[in-house]
């Protein structure tokens, strides 16, 4: 680390570096907690990615905020572990190695389910961690040596310990009920699962009549080819219009079966005409209703969602798309279809696929939701959990008070097999839930059948904030790191993951796994579509920083979103999104480099020992800065803290560029050059004050950080940011007077350049400059600066009193102080008024022609009013304008 730093900052080269000596040192790891062993725990559980999974920009935001509050919490002296891990993802990962098997003309049960599985285990050891990687690009400093799958064995046997422990409870039960099913994955889906998105649909009435007597009833469906499968019709029980309807009888077009009509509460009389058709095996109000009807239930679909056996012949076969056709069509032709229109409804998909779902009659696994939703909500409502955004927490109770029981068994062979076993001998017919494989009944010693189907991949991801730490064995880990901290994740798991995860931890472990959770937004493109490899509009995070660096990734992710708000990123224009970043990278590499340039070794401190810098050795500058750094640290730990992470960024951001490398720096210059008293002072001050910054921007941008702060003159060759020390705040530091004195000459320095500006005085022009305040004299403090004034705005001469000259500029400062720069000296006076004269008359033009256009009572009356408004506003700016640059040339005094 002697070498001097190279004169561009590129983060290819140091990033990669860093991270191997990062993980080389253990640094990750709780054990190397810069407090010691006994340092209190901060636990984050990473949201586990799936094994297909790529990092996206959404795994970017999610892992870098995490990162950011980890290596915040680790710098403050907590044994810190963020534990990763990869989740099995049975229907994505299944669904993969399917396409994979179709381009070789096979299907997994060409294989058979061993040999499919075991597929399968190939595909994921080649590919599993491959996100893992990626996210380490990116610099996640969680502890890699404890990372968990969630079909590792020690995990797995959680799973099954979870399952028989609920069973035993009465809160596992098989029960035959209508769930949503893909009949595209062909398996169960959770409601959670089945995605509803809004969809422009139609609704059919369709005349149904009466069996005998004459007359009809009409209902009204969205989905016409399931009255195949009806089995009543059913009115509301207050509803007058069929209440001497109420046990007659219809015949059902098409298939010629007699139905009842039954009254029902369930039934809206509002919807269509208030009768609706019941449909038991393929609607869940329906299969309500039958039950409570005792109503025969007929699936007429197979589980691809074509039409079964118990469909009429003609109809066997059809997709349920074609059937719809061919029922509407006969409806028609035999004069029963009353009408057919629009109609817009929320229909669900399928999480993984995007098929649309069928509700299903089917015999499944469940879990009884109500009693673990109930401690859960009362943590929420005693403020042991809290929510970030506090709305969030809202969305959680309405869906733990409104909760149904969660279908927990998919039909799949990717996965945690359920650990059922069904006895095949005559007259035995035992079901066997158990901790360990059966080879033969409890019960009668007959063989037996394991339950084909596997657990719902969220049923093991609910546990691994205890599964992942060894549960069910009582391990150190276990002990010391549940219960957690911080859960911060997307909120559309809210439901699926983290909501779940609090009610496994409070039923299994008496604790809920995390007090806080943070909901952030999601990436968008700048029409506000969230990104997604189907439209096109993603953002690659390892191309960014490929030509960026991780650290201007990080940079913009963070700076680019507030608390519960979305992140808008332009896929198109890279640089527009990651180039300011990249430059403020090259801001601080640049400031770091001119500073440690001048150290030939360590500084004086600036407190706490003999050689310390004595408040008297201080300019103004160096107290302002030192009194700008105590704020700034105070600022952004509250910003950490509160998890309002992009104004922790901003406020190390606007210190850096600002404070530091446009001010005190430019200020320092002479004393360090050795043509002014006082270098070893402005040394020590820089020295403390950018290693303070560096230390407060070091959870956003690791890697720049590390690179700059190893550098200073005294570090050990194993000291590292990553466990230095978080800057405490000091009260000493608070200096009221020098952030008022400093911050007048910075509004002097300001006006002067602002002048300057505004007159096109050419940059290596020099300039006089008068100050003056009515009545009494300027603050000493614009004197005491002169020669900062005098090198930053280029000035030949600070004088202090009334101006003598008349031409010139003007501006006032904040406490009344008047800024004269004259001008005679400095421009081309003739020429300047020549100019600005041209442009009076120009605007003068503008406006008389927008005046008489405005005047036109034909235009005004005929034309829109936003047009006319829009005219009206340009009116108002030309003749502002046009008075901005009258009273300029009578400033500089032109004829």
């Amino acid at each position: 680390m002697t070498e001097p730093l190279a004169p561009q900052y590129d983060p290819a080269q140091i990033e990669a570096p860093l991270y191997a000596w990062w993980q080389a040192q253990g640094l990750f790891r709780p054990e190397h907690a810069p407090s010691g062993p006994a340092a209190e725990p901060y636990v984050v559980m990473m949201p586990p990615p799936n094994v297909t999974a790529e990092l996206h920009a959404g795994h970017g935001l999610n892992n870098t905020m995490q990162d950011v509050l980890v290596r915040f919490e680790r710098m403050r002296g907590r044994r810190t572990l963020w534990l990763p891990g990869t989740d099995h993802a049975g229907i994505a990962t299944q669904n993969v190695v399917e396409r994979l098997l179709a381009k070789e003309g096979l299907t997994r049960f060409d294989l058979g389910r061993e040999a499919f599985v075991e597929r399968v285990w190939s595909y994921v050891r080649r590919t599993g961690a491959r996100i893992l990687e990626q996210l380490k690009a990116i610099g996640c400093s969680a502890d890699w040596s404890r990372t968990y799958f969630t079909l590792d064995e020690g995990l797995s046997r959680a799973v099954r310990e979870t399952f028989v422990r609920l069973y035993e409870e009465g809160l596992v039960y098989r029960g035959h009920y209508i769930i949503n099913w893909c009949p595209r994955c062909l398996t169960a889906l959770s409601n959670e699962e089945a995605e509803k998105e809004e969809t422009e649909g139609r609704l059919w009435h369709l005349r149904y009549p009466l069996a005998e007597g004459g007359g009809s009833v009409i209902v009204a469906t969205t989905r016409p080819e399931t009255m195949l499968g009806d089995t009543a019709v059913a009115v509301h029980p207050e509803d007058d219009r069929y209440r001497d309807l109420v046990g007659r009888e219809l015949r059902l077009p098409l298939v010629d079966r007699l139905i009842p009509i039954v009254a029902d509460d369930a039934v809206d009389p509002s919807f269509g005409s208030g009768a609706v058709k019941v449909t038991p095996a393929h609607d869940p109000t329906d299969f309500e209703i039958g039950r409570r009807h005792h109503l025969p239930s007929i699936d007429v679909m197979t589980p691809d969602a074509r039409m079964s056996l118990a469909a009429p012949e003609r109809f066997q076969g059809l997709d349920r798309l074609e059937a719809r056709r061919q029922v509407v069509a006969e409806f028609e032709a035999a004069g029963f279809l009353v009408r057919e229109e629009p109609h817009r409804h929320a229909v669900g998909h399928c999480y993984r696929c995007g098929t649309v779902i069928e509700p299903r009659l089917s015999e499944q696994w469940f879990v009884k939701m109500e009693p673990l939703a109930r401690p859960a909500l009362a943590r929420y409502r005693d403020g042991t959990l809290q929510f970030t955004p506090e709305r969030r927490g809202e969305d959680y109770a309405r869906w733990l008070e409104g909760i149904r029981d969660w279908c927990i068994s998919r039909q799949l062979w990717w996965g945690h097999r359920i650990p059922v076993w069904y006895c095949e001998a005559p007259g035995c017919g035992r079901t066997s839930v158990s901790r360990t494989d059966l080879e033969r009944c409890p019960g009668c010693g007959g063989p037996v059948r394991q339950d084909d189907d596997v657990l719902d991949t969220w049923f093991s991801s609910w546990l691994v904030p205890f599964s992942s730490l060894g549960w069910p064995d009582q391990t150190n880990d276990l002990k010391t790191y549940y219960p957690g901290h911080t859960l911060v994740s997307a909120p559309e798991i809210l439901f699926f993951w983290v909501a779940r995860m609090i009610m496994s931890g409070i039923h299994m472990m008496g604790e809920v796994p995390y007090t806080r959770v943070y909901l952030h937004g999601t990436v968008r493109d700048t029409q506000h579509r969230k990104m997604s490899k189907s439209l096109g509009n993603g953002i690659d995070p390892l191309q960014v920083v490929e030509r960026y660096g991780a650290d201007a990734l990080r940079y913009s992710l963070i700076s680019g979103m507030s608390v519960g708000t979305d992140v808008i990123l332009d896929p198109n224009d890279l640089e527009s999104s990651f180039g300011p970043a990249r430059n403020f990278a090259n801001k601080l590499w640049n400031a770091g480099r001119f500073i440690l340039s001048n150290l030939e070794g360590p500084s004086r401190p600036l407190a706490g020992e003999p050689s310390a810098v004595r408040r008297d050795e201080l300019t103004l500058a160096d107290r302002w800065i030192i009194a700008r750094c105590e704020a700034t640290v105070r600022e952004a730990t509250e910003a950490y803290e509160r998890f309002r992470l992009n104004e922790a960024a901003a406020a190390v951001y606007r210190f850096i560029w600002s404070d530091l490398a446009d001010w005190y720096i430019e200020q320092i210059k002479p004393r360090l050059y050795g043509d002014a008293p006082g270098g070893d002072v402005a040394r020590a001050v820089a020295t403390q004050t950018f290693d303070v910054a560096l230390r407060l921007l070091h959870p956003v941008m690791p890697f720049i950080t590390e690179a700059l702060w190893r550098r200073f003159p005294g570090r050990p060759a194993e000291a590292s940011i990553t466990v230095a020390p978080w800057p405490r705040p000091d009260r000493r530091a608070d200096d009221p007077a020098a952030l008022r004195e400093f911050g007048l000459v910075q509004e002097l320095v300001g006006a002067i350049r602002g002048i300057r500006a505004e007159y096109g005085v050419q940059p290596g022009q020099p300039v006089r400059v008068v100050v003056s305040r009515d009545g009494t004299n300027a603050d000493p403090a614009l004197a005491r600066e002169r020669a900062t004034v005098s090198r930053l705005a280029k000035v030949s001469e600070l004088a202090f009193g009334d101006p003598t000259d008349r031409v010139g500029g003007h501006a006032v400062l904040s406490d009344g102080t008047a800024v004269f720069v004259p001008l005679g000296d400095a421009i081309d006076v003739g020429r300047e008024c020549g100019r600005l004269g041209s442009e009076v008359d120009r605007l003068g033009r503008l406006v008389a022609s927008q005046e008489k256009k405005l005047g036109n009572e034909q235009f005004v009356s005929r034309a829109p009013a936003d047009v006319v408004d829009r005219e009206r506003h340009k009116l108002v700016g030309w003749r502002e304008q046009r008075e901005v640059l009258v009273r300029k040339r009578e400033l500089l005094g032109c004829g």
